[in-house]
């Protein structure tokens, strides 16, 4: 039987282990938090979220507050309601009086407590020194006189992605949150993945902001700006004009970057078939030389390559694993290499001239196009990388009415694309979208699951494993003739840990691993809009298998503009201009062996 407790007289049954917060919820009551992440272990720290227990001499928080039997709970009474206003207060008068040039006006979530609060005066004084801003990565921005002390980037940081670059330094009054013994980003072990920026509630991290640059090379004449668009894009820019989480606006999107005065509006998914189509010829190119000519020198499993934060923990964490890890570069990168040798030839336009603009759900997509290895067009292949966040900023700037844009198509030829791309932006995604193609080549066959989708991988499950026997193949992958192929994916670098572990210490044996550096995959990135719950997740990840579902081709290898590239320019997949233009190496950040300077 559960715990019988009242909530502002309601009564309710819960069972144990239930927090106040979460019994009020389920009674429709809202308690404000500010510290609070769904899933985590909270710390109570903002105290925003106090209610008052009956029997108790002091206010409890909610978040961390356990319900007993019997307990009697007022959430909204004077004695509640003054005490959150002082707390709101004393937040406020350590905080910089900046609301109007904030990057979070007006979605801050201590401007939003502060007006349905009433404050309408800060009653005491902070004398707390101004600190520098921290501005010495490519993709994130700290601001630390913002910083509420909630230590929610430091949950996930620690608890999530277990990187372990944030925490608090000193104490008391002079208590900040940064990284480690040092006092900038730059300078420590960070991955760029965004995470603590998409849950910080107020403008103390937040990620780079570059759309005056692209607005600058808009406006200039001599200039041919492309822009490719992630496929988690088209599943959550809407939120950012109050659309529902889920709601697909790829057609309005497209229709908006032309009004934002794009030349061109292709497809991140075009590079994304690309990378199926290499990356499924090096699998197989592997697993032929480790069964067939027992080459020791050839690593499995294989990792993907796609998410830049996973590559940038793996150089820093274990570098002993770059050679497991597929040489293809991202689909972003992969597009800007194409789109400066291949289509700037096609129409006549010197890549000095073209400039490629990214819009990705992810921070470190900034720090990876400033590699400095990312040059292989003979120019720097992505120049600039917008988040959905920061194109949603640019569409208002122009005084576009996004809601009612006209649906519009892609352009040719970097524009077309298959549903296997689009499921990219899910956990699991890049593996199914691999297995269509890699088991169809093997087989002449489909992959035979139910619409194409292989269900074990998918889900917000942390770790996920599936098995494919490979029963009959046609002649020239004979050895492949009853072998199961073993695979895992994993989201959130916490789970990457976890997967990694188990290799190096022998627990498990794969032959492919998909990896993605934040929970739920790309459409849980660092860059999309806050806040991202896992039911904000179910609701972007419905809507990206929708939208490949309604696809008439939905395997990477079908697409045929991918075909004439390769005809007509790229040759043959793991061709000699192949890994000349969409391979890459990776470096040991770990033991300094090599080092690599991004440019900020």
């Amino acid at each position: 039987m559960g715990l019988k407790i009242e909530i502002n007289n309601i009564p309710l049954e819960v069972e144990k282990g239930t927090t106040i917060l979460q019994a009020a919820r389920k009674v429709g009551i809202n308690i404000p938090t500010l510290c609070y992440l769904e899933g985590l272990q909270n710390p109570g720290s903002c105290r925003v979220c106090v209610v008052e227990v009956e029997g108790a001499n002091a206010l409890q928080p909610a978040c961390v507050t356990e319900v007993n039997e019997g307990m009697k709970i007022r959430t909204n009474n004077k004695r509640v309601r003054n005490a959150r206003k002082i707390i709101l207060e004393l937040l406020l008068s350590s905080h910089p009086w900046e609301c109007n040039t904030c990057d979070r006006n007006q979605s801050c979530e201590l401007q939003t407590l502060a007006e349905e609060y009433g404050i309408r005066e800060v009653r005491f004084q902070s004398t707390q020194e101004k600190l520098p801003l921290d501005e010495s990565t490519p993709g994130i921005v700290r601001d630390p006189n913002k910083c509420i002390l909630c230590r929610r980037c430091v949950a996930v940081c620690q608890e999530i992605q277990k990187v372990g670059t944030l925490g608090p330094r000193y104490r008391g009054f002079h208590t900040v949150i940064s990284p480690g013994q040092v006092d900038l980003l730059g300078d420590a072990v960070c991955v760029q993945c965004g995470q603590c920026a998409a849950v910080c509630p107020v403008g103390a991290i937040s990620e780079r902001d570059d759309t005056e640059k692209v607005w600058e090379a808009l406006e200039d004449p001599q200039k041919y700006v492309i822009v490719q668009t992630a496929p988690a894009i088209r599943a959550a820019l809407g939120e950012c004009f109050n659309l529902p989480p889920g709601t697909l606006v790829k057609g309005r999107m497209v229709a908006a970057l032309r009004r934002l005065g794009f030349d061109k509006v292709f497809d991140t998914n075009f590079g994304a078939d690309l990378t199926i189509v290499e990356e499924g010829h090096e699998l197989l190119s592997r697993l032929k030389k480790k069964l067939v000519d027992e080459d020791k020198t050839v690593k499995l499993p294989m990792f993907t390559s796609c998410s830049p934060g996973w590559i940038n923990y793996m150089e820093n964490f274990y570098p002993e694993l770059r050679d497991n890890v597929s040489t293809c570069k991202s689909p972003q990168q992969m597009f800007g290499a194409v789109a400066k040798t291949y289509f700037a030839d096609e129409i006549g336009i010197r890549k000095e001239d073209m400039v490629v603009v990214s819009i990705m759900p992810c921070t470190a997509k900034k720090f990876e196009c400033n590699r400095p290895e990312m040059v292989d067009s003979g120019v720097q292949d992505v120049d600039y990388v917008l988040t959905t966040r920061e194109l949603g900023k640019m569409i208002k700037q122009a005084g576009l009415d996004f809601v009612n844009l006209p649906e519009e198509e892609m352009d040719a030829p970097l524009g077309i694309s298959t549903g296997a791309a689009d499921i990219f932006a899910n956990t699991g995604g890049v593996m199914e979208a691999a297995l269509r193609t890699v088991y169809e080549i093997v087989t002449g066959k489909e992959l035979p699951f139910e619409k194409l989708h292989v269900t074990p991988v998918q889900g917000l499950e942390g770790v996920k494993e599936a098995e494919l026997t490979i029963k009959e193949t046609l002649p020239d992958w004979k050895f492949l003739e009853g072998v199961t192929l073993k695979v895992a994916v994993a989201h959130g670098l916490g789970n990457a840990n976890k997967i990694v572990e188990s290799i190096l210490k022998g627990e498990r044996e794969y032959h492919f691993i998909e990896i993605m550096a934040c929970p739920g995959g790309c459409i849980g990135g660092g860059g999309q809009p806050r806040l991202t719950t896992d039911e904000v997740r179910k609701a972007r990840i419905q809507a990206i298998y929708k939208e490949d579902e309604g696809r008439k081709l939905r395997k990477s290898h079908e697409n045929p503009a991918l075909k004439e590239l390769y005809n007509e320019f790229l040759g043959q997949p793991l061709g000699e201009k192949s890994h000349q233009l969409l391979h890459t190496h990776y470096f040991d950040k770990k033991n300094k062996k090599e080092k690599e300077k991004v440019k900020v």
